[in-house]
């Protein structure tokens, strides 16, 4: 039997045991997933030996890297790894498969030349703004704290809102179990034009998506991404070989 798993902190809001414990059965694959919920990173050097594959998340996507022995060049790119595969030696090689589920959620609209508000500056941040510099988007991002290149969020006005068409969550905010919360953003200056599209999957409609619903919004939860990335994690632990 193979061993799987997903590191990161706190993991109360992963599907990701329950996707892939179905994906198994179904499929009769002789494997298991586990969730290791570790609250530092060192606390990989004691699991890694008895792991396949593993995938990455809040906060480690960045983190991780120091770990591995190469890395591919759209994870370097990004600067974060969602996903890691350990070789028949035990070394560690990163992917990033989030650009995966953001492109397959993206494809449907055409963005080309539009502006978008990034919230956030981790790891599934740097993957959003991967896609979006291919997609030839103007880019706005937000943060708690200013910083070069990066507003916060009392300087973000509803006129900056209203000219942004896509309006991209990928921070935490909202995520299971703090339902009741949502991003610090002027909802009013949100239209039909707008696109929102929260990189939480749980849960599937959060209240930042209700609430530029709630304005007309297009919106788009995370569960999209969520599943394209798993399969195309699995896809690389199993069938790639170069590294």
């Amino acid at each position: 039997m193979k061993h799987y798993g997903l590191i990161g902190y706190p993991l109360g809001h992963s599907a990701s045991a329950a996707y892939f414990t179905e994906k198994f059965a179904a499929e009769g694959i002789d494997s298991q997933y586990t969730l290791y919920e570790i609250d530092n990173i060192s606390a990989l050097e004691q699991i890694r030996s008895s792991l396949s594959g593993f995938n990455v998340t809040i906060p480690y996507k960045k983190t991780v890297i120091p770990y591995l022995a190469t890395i591919s060049p759209e994870a370097e790119a990004i600067g974060a790894v969602n996903c890691v595969k350990v070789d028949s030696n035990g070394s560690l090689h990163g992917y990033n498969t989030d650009v995966v589920g953001i492109r397959a959620t993206l494809s449907p609209f055409n963005l080309t030349g539009c502006r978008a508000l990034v919230l956030g500056t981790g790891g599934a941040a740097a993957a959003v703004q991967y896609v979006l510099r291919e997609l030839g988007m103007e880019i706005v991002t937000l943060s708690r704290t200013k910083r070069d290149g990066v507003l916060c969020y009392s300087e973000l006005t509803a006129e900056m809102v209203a000219a942004s068409r896509l309006i991209i969550n990928a921070t935490p905010v909202g995520m299971y179990p703090h339902i009741d919360e949502a991003p610090e953003l002027p909802y009013s200056a949100i239209g039909a034009n707008h696109i929102l599209f929260d990189l939480i999957y749980n849960p599937a409609q959060t209240r930042f998506l209700a609430l530029g619903a709630a304005q007309g919004a297009t919106t788009l939860g995370g569960g999209e991404m969520f599943r394209r990335q798993a399969e195309a994690s699995w896809s690389i632990w199993n069938t790639m070989d170069e590294f």
